[in-house]
């Protein structure tokens, strides 16, 4: 069998969890109902770089319901690798309700655990499952019990190990953690382990505690990072490498609805890093680069506006053709 080379490391491959969201709409009789719609973050992501055009694959536990079922198939058919997914009767799809305000900012209602995708065990990942992965994308939502954080944490290291970029988005949601237990050392380990760092404003506040800054950034590049993103919805995107800082615009849009816009970002820049060629070693060398980091941020910033302008998660996750429109268009 040939060896996989770094040319032909192309797929940006999601582990975790995929769910069902159920959409809040209100009748003008004061009634509410839900629409069902595909989600999960990583899944999402996987979703989202489908549909610019990349490789992408979920790796994943789904129930066998009629919403694992229903999810199966909205990945298969957006055009992710589904070959990876493995399927299990002893727990039940994780289903999140969300809820839109006026100006598109949601909230959710979780209905997990118990649910299929923490159960997925180290041995039900395929042998060689990362020869051809140029990027693995995980959450700390896949960390939220003992048992699927130590999976979450082995296949970064496995990802590492095997030449892959280790991405991950934190997307803490405190609802999904057991009462009673902090989840920052269980993040920290996945902080440590991950070369891209993405955090939302909330997240990034919650790192920092006592508020300081330095201090939460010098901990962040203490493992094995190498630039760390922080997002904060229309406002300029934060990001950091070792020896450089800075901000990057984002775009104005009609927002009406904002529940995948991080991941929407998240897959823009990804399938932007696999499109250039560039690396986990090269990673820091390309945001220092004034041209490549602009280039970089622009497609990161544009996926996610664009996903605030529609409902839904699958759904939302735009095309390159409307990411190349509004990078024309904003020029």
């Amino acid at each position: 069998m040939q060896a996989t080379t770094a040319a032909t490391r192309d797929v940006v491959a999601c582990f975790g969890e995929a769910l069902i969201d159920f959409r809040a709409e209100h009748g003008g009789d004061g009634t509410r109902r839900f629409i069902e719609q595909p989600g999960g973050a990583p899944a999402n992501v996987a979703v989202g770089v489908a549909a610019l055009g990349g490789r992408a694959r979920f790796i994943g536990m789904l129930a066998q319901d009629m919403f694992g079922d229903a999810l199966h198939a909205a990945l298969a058919t957006r055009g992710v690798d589904v070959s990876q997914v493995r399927r299990t009767g002893e727990a039940p799809t994780a289903l999140a309700f969300v809820a839109l305000a006026a100006d598109g900012e949601r909230s959710f209602s979780f209905y997990r655990p118990p649910a299929a995708d923490l159960l997925f065990q180290d041995d039900d990942f395929v042998e060689h499952a990362f020869d051809d992965v140029a990027v693995l994308h995980v959450c700390s939502n896949s960390m939220t019990a003992p048992a699927i954080a130590a999976t979450t944490l082995q296949a970064m290291a496995r990802a590492a190990h095997a030449g892959a970029l280790v991405s991950l988005d934190l997307n803490l949601r405190p609802a999904l953690w057991p009462r009673g237990v902090d989840p920052a050392p269980t993040l920290w380990q996945a902080l440590a382990a991950a070369r891209l760092i993405k955090l939302s404003a909330e997240e990034f506040a919650f790192l920092t505690g006592d508020g300081d800054l330095a201090g939460t950034i010098a901990r962040l590049f203490a493992g094995d990072a190498a630039v760390v993103l922080v997002t904060d919805g229309a406002a300029p995107m934060r990001w950091w490498t070792r020896t450089r800082a800075g901000t990057a615009d984002t775009f104005t849009v009609e927002t009406i609805d904002t529940t995948a816009a991080g991941d929407a970002c998240v897959a823009g820049l990804l399938q932007r890093l696999v499109a250039r060629g560039i690396d986990a070693d090269g990673l820091a060398t390309a945001f220092e680069d004034d041209a490549a980091r602009e280039d970089l941020l622009r497609h990161a910033a544009a996926a996610g506006a664009l996903a605030t302008t529609r409902h839904g998660a699958f759904d939302a996750m735009p095309d390159a053709a409307a990411v190349r429109a509004l990078l024309e268009t904003s020029r």
